[in-house]
């Protein structure tokens, strides 16, 4: 995040996301004021509160995955929820809370898997000393005979004269054991069999469902419950060494990593690059200040009880508190009933940054079908590739599925984006069943009158495109 510059940030958004350019910048500036934030003088630092943003677009245009790849970018914690879940706080949603937990939870995984990598090198050395101890035993002697340090050799006897001999014997043994190391590594010894000891992961599942509160009192109960048994069991297992030789490194991974130092480590980073994503804010938006019944009262009491959350205030999960001030929130809704206006003047205050996204058109999908990173082509390309089979599209093609799908959104349900999938998947459809037994080993060209034979009469007939498409 220190390296990247608002404009290089756009530029790494760009390579998978076509156009919505405002969008960009504005999260841009977001993610680098938060590094800004960080660097400046220690009595202005908890003063600055992140600015908050509300995405207004229809669907299907990159709202989710501008917040996503965003997150990707800072290596922060991020979490998408939506603000539905949240409906009838106390009867039937969950608790607001729980999108914090919930984000706790993706930071100590994501920190526990940065300390693991970090071991990983002598986490391999000691599950193969582990493995070999099961492929040479040491020699069990009384506990007084035994020599502190490493090694198999023994404390000399005054009272015999076998300590020539067991020197011998111990460095046979020592050689060997460098044998079978060097094996080991080669990967000579991966289909050999032995019998592993490790922790059964068998523990029961409980959640609690309940009134706000008692979901992370699930969580803790869990933790009591599977703990009753004095920790974790362990069962022996017969595996191949290939396969030991991951699990013990797993297991001596987690051995070497320091908890509490993971469990500060990854607080601290949801509290300050945290970025939480509610999507479908308009759905609890309230449609207009005369009718405050039924629903509506629902929505404008999901609305206060998000509002503390997006102010700052502490959250208590099974890791500690969490205090919610600098977390990043981006609010996104397609807002075409409610209106940005319709919010609680509240929670308008906490999202002073809007941006509104553009709806796609041919050019855009034109775009989306070829340049990114990920385009859905370069996909299908991949898929095909799997089975032997090599895909072209003719750059006709492509602009042929952009018009239909431009077409079809204008006519049905303007959905962005997504209407591409559903496309291409129904113009292979044929092709992706008949590979693996007709086409193996082919190549396929996918041209404008290819496209225009599979998809003509779908896009024709209004009511067959509405089903279909």
């Amino acid at each position: 995040m220190q390296e990247l510059t608002p404009r290089q940030i756009v530029a790494e958004l760009d390579k998978y996301i076509i156009g919505q350019g405002e969008a960009k910048k504005s999260v841009a500036i977001a993610l680098r004021n938060r590094w800004r934030r960080l660097n400046a003088p220690a009595d202005m630092r908890d003063e600055i509160m992140p600015n908050n943003i509300i995405m207004i677009g229809p669907t299907g245009v990159g709202k989710t995955e501008i917040a996503r790849r965003l997150a990707r970018l800072a290596g922060a914690p991020f979490i998408k929820v939506e603000a539905t879940k949240f409906t009838e706080v106390g009867y039937v949603g969950r608790d607001v809370d729980s999108m914090i937990r919930d984000l706790t939870d993706i930071a100590i995984s994501m920190v526990r898997d940065e300390h693991t990598e970090a071991v990983q090198e002598r986490a391999r050395e000691l599950a193969e000393e582990r493995i070999l101890d099961l492929l040479i035993p040491p020699v069990k002697m009384p506990a007084a005979d035994y020599v502190p340090g490493p090694g198999f050799l023994m404390r000399p006897s005054p009272e015999t004269n076998d300590d020539v001999e067991d020197a011998t014997e111990a460095e046979m043994r020592e050689r060997t054991r460098r044998k079978f190391r060097d094996m080991l590594k080669r990967g000579e010894l991966d289909g050999r069999e032995v019998e592993v000891e490790v922790a059964s992961e068998q523990t029961p599942m409980l959640q609690v469902f309940g009134p706000m509160g008692m979901e992370e009192m699930g969580v803790n109960l869990q933790d009591l419950f599977g703990n009753l048994g004095g920790g974790k069991k362990r069962k022996k297992r017969r595996m191949k060494i290939e396969e030991a030789r991951k699990v013990l490194a797993q297991e001596e991974a987690q051995k070497l990593i320091d908890m509490d130092k993971v469990t500060k480590e990854a607080l601290e980073r949801v509290q300050q690059s945290g970025i939480v994503f509610i999507d479908e804010i308009d759905k609890v938006a309230v449609r207009s200040a005369g009718s405050r019944g039924g629903a509506d009262v629902s929505r404008e009491g999901v609305q206060r009880d998000l509002l503390p959350i997006v102010e700052g205030s502490g959250v208590m999960t099974k890791y500690g508190m969490v205090k919610t001030d600098h977390i990043l929130f981006i609010a996104s809704g397609a807002f075409h009933v409610a209106k940005p206006s319709d919010l609680i003047p509240e929670m308008q205050g906490r999202f002073p940054i809007r941006v509104e996204l553009k709806s796609l058109n041919e050019e855009d999908f034109y775009k989306i079908l070829t340049q990114p990173k990920n385009a859905l082509l370069k996909q299908y390309r991949a898929l095909l590739a799997s089975e032997g089979v090599e895909i072209e599209f003719t750059d006709e093609a492509v602009k042929e599925i952009a018009r239909i799908a431009a077409e079809v959104n204008e006519q049905v349900e303007n959905i962005g984006a997504r209407r591409l999938h559903t496309i291409v998947t129904t113009l292979l459809e044929d092709i992706l069943f008949d590979v693996p037994d007709n086409l193996s080993g082919g190549k396929v060209v996918a041209d404008r009158e290819m496209v225009h034979a599979k998809l003509s009469a779908v896009v024709e007939n209004r009511d067959l495109s509405q089903y279909i498409l």
